[in-house]
């Protein structure tokens, strides 16, 4: 080991001396930095630097210019070799969108606390495919532009906190297949969409507190399946659907405090999602209605809630009593449409007696007859008295005893029947008397001539 125990003079013995300690003379050194070796370092940090100073070694691996002066950032300025890369507290207000191009091996990046950064370039970090870390907080970020972060896989740490973020596009951090902590909170925002963390399936820490939010969309969360910690305190949230919490089934610590909570009817289901929450939660203080203001949601009963229920009964008692108006509208109306259906007998059936004996089948044509009879037309055949007096003593076996009494059959409307057959029973018997009176004289005519004549 290099023992210095007597001095030496300045020169050639020195730069021996640094030889034969094994320190390397060929990589050179930013004046006012000091460099090191394994790893190698360049660190030049709190020189009032305005510009990136020259002579950092290619090979420089971490590279810290932190609390200087520098404004811009371009290309050339550092070495694809470089792993970590310290800029925050500076004034960079530009960087060049190929400051980074092929820096395969950035681990880290570090641009915080540049308050005069306003924007970047869709490109900027474009390549850094091994980035695990990026710091961009409080810095002067209005906007991040669609693909900002395209292709960064690898990144786990994400820092945006403290901007003037009004806005997150849709599937801005839809690459990010491995970010676990994304700091939100000290900026702008004022909604959460739908799709504003799409993608984000790993991430366990979403600091969203100390923003401007007054709605968040009911799917916001939906990728966050293994989210641990959620913080949304100090908003301007009224309200907060419990169907977007209840999609982050491994959610353990929820800050909700210092929010202006109406906990009106509407409040119900979050009021019943946090009675069932296992994990730690915040108060949750009630500005309204005036019964409710300055209690904690979570400590009020169910009773004590304004019930949406009770509006919804009166809607739907006031329906119903719509509907039972109508209903017996209907009712009356389909009661005169039956009685309009059983019209009265004819005046020449009225005094014919009812049969005694099981209505005949209809007959197959099919057509619709009432259960009252109607005129037989004129030149009909006997063969309908003679096949209704078979069908009448086929139906006899002793129904039709007269010792019995008779059952009235009743008249079942639209039912397709024949007609009674007591009523042409009376019909044939009149034909017979009729005939008879007839034939009888007309005999004793017949004989008297036969007598004249003999």
């Amino acid at each position: 080991m290099c023992s210095l125990l007597v001095p030496f003079p300045t020169g050639c013995g020195l730069e021996l001396l640094l030889v034969l300690c094994g320190l390397d003379l060929t990589q050179t050194c930013p004046h006012h930095c000091i460099c090191y070796d394994s790893p190698s370092t360049v660190s030049c940090q709190a020189h009032n630097f305005q510009v990136v100073p020259e002579g950092i070694p290619a090979t420089s691996e971490r590279v810290f210019l932190q609390n200087n002066k520098i404004q811009r950032l371009l290309q050339g300025h550092f070495s694809p070799t470089t792993v970590m890369l310290w800029l925050y507290s500076n004034n960079i207000s530009y960087i060049q969108p190929s400051s980074f191009s092929g820096f395969t091996r950035l681990e880290e990046l570090d641009l915080g606390d540049n308050k005069h950064l306003r924007s970047l370039a869709s490109d900027t970090f474009q390549g850094l495919m091994r980035l695990h870390a990026l710091h961009l907080y409080h810095c002067g970020l209005i906007t991040l532009p669609a693909g900002l972060f395209e292709g960064l896989h690898n990144l786990q740490y994400l820092y945006l906190q403290n901007n003037q973020l009004e806005f997150l596009e849709d599937d801005m951090f839809i690459d990010l297949l491995n970010l676990s902590h994304l700091f939100l909170h000290g900026n702008r925002l004022w909604s959460l969409h739908q799709n504003t963390f799409r993608g984000l399936g790993a991430l366990d820490r979403l600091l969203l507190h100390q923003n401007r939010l007054q709605w968040v969309h009911r799917q916001a969360f939906h990728d966050l399946r293994r989210l641990t910690t959620l913080y949304l305190f100090n908003n301007s949230l009224p309200e907060l659907a419990a169907e977007s919490l209840s999609q982050m089934p491994a959610l353990e610590y929820l800050r909700l405090n210092d929010n202006p909570w109406e906990c009106d009817c509407k409040a119900l289901p979050l009021w019943d999602w946090l009675r069932r929450f296992r994990g730690s939660t915040s108060s949750l203080i009630c500005i309204a209605p005036p019964e409710s203001a300055g209690k904690d949601l979570k400590q009020l009963t169910k009773e004590q809630l304004p019930s949406c229920t009770a509006l919804k009964s009166l809607h739907q008692t006031k329906s119903g009593s719509q509907g039972d108006g109508g209903g017996s509208l209907k009712k009356d109306h389909h009661h005169r449409s039956h009685n309009h259906h059983h019209p009265h007998l004819p005046h020449q059936d009225q005094h014919y007696p009812t049969s005694p004996a099981p209505l005949p089948r209809p007959p197959k044509s099919g057509r619709n007859r009432n259960c009252t009879r109607h005129r037989r037309p004129k030149g009909s055949g006997q063969n309908e008295v003679y096949n209704l007096k078979d069908s009448g003593n086929k139906e006899s076996d002793g129904k039709n005893d007269p010792s019995k009494p008779r059952r009235k059959n009743k008249c079942i409307p639209r039912t397709s029947v024949g007609p009674p057959s007591g009523v042409q029973r009376a019909n044939s018997r009149s034909t017979a008397l009729l005939a008879s009176s007839f034939i009888i004289p007309l005999c004793l005519l017949v004989c008297l001539t036969a007598l004249i004549f003999r």
